[in-house]
């Protein structure tokens, strides 16, 4: 598993990654000290599974940078990072593209928590930081079709592992096969299955070989 950890601190960084290392035993954490080297590590580790990006980092302006991050490489799961605690700041990095908004401040638990959601295809956001007039985006629950969002919501990671579970693979052939972690696999499994709206990995098969994805 593949995470890229972008902050300006050293410090905070070094406090951070034990944290991620509660997500899998052998997740692999990419430093980035600015959002230029934030854009060039990504770029070199396209199948990258989670961003985490601090929002005020040299090299970009704050929702600007997390704008570019998204156009760039729309595909990788982002969480922002932040010391700031203002309403409208989370219903500004939400509107950018960012799946997540983690205080700097919260418990070792709550990132480990708020990582897994996005991860499954969810949207995480302090609700004590949500004003009356802050909404968080959630993924349809019943689409209309299984060309609409569902299927646009998965990354080529979990398009790989659909294929792969299409033809009978278990989770640890799978991780095998994309050299990951089997924790890392369940975890791509999971986000299928939400995005599919499916109940299990044969549902989810079905709804993926109706689109021609598998």
């Amino acid at each position: 598993m593949q995470i890229l950890l972008a902050d300006d601190h050293p410090l905070f960084r070094e406090g951070v990654k034990p944290v991620l290392q509660k997500l899998d035993a052998q997740v692999e954490v990419l430093e980035a000290v600015d959002y230029p080297s934030a854009y060039a590590i990504t770029a070199q580790h396209s199948d990258m599974d989670l961003a985490l990006l601090d929002l005020n980092m040299p090299g970009g302006t704050g929702i600007d940078g997390i704008t570019q991050f998204r156009r760039r490489f729309p595909d990788i799961p982002l969480i922002v990072l932040s010391a700031a605690d203002q309403p409208d700041e989370v219903r500004q990095v939400l509107a950018a593209g960012a799946m997540g908004y983690i205080s700097k401040a919260a418990a070792p638990a709550v990132i480990v928590s708020a990582i897994h959601l996005v991860m499954a295809g969810g949207v995480y956001a302090p609700p004590d930081l949500l004003s009356p007039h802050t909404t968080t985006p959630t993924l349809p629950t019943h689409p209309a079709s299984p060309s609409g969002p569902r299927l646009s919501s998965l990354t080529e990671r979990q398009l790989d592992v659909v294929r792969l579970i299409a033809q009978g693979m278990s989770n640890r052939q799978i991780a095998e096969a994309l050299h990951l972690t089997e924790g890392t696999v369940k975890i791509h499994v999971t986000a299928v299955l939400r995005a599919l709206d499916a109940a299990n990995r044969t549902e989810a098969v079905l709804v993926a070989q109706k689109a021609g994805l598998a």
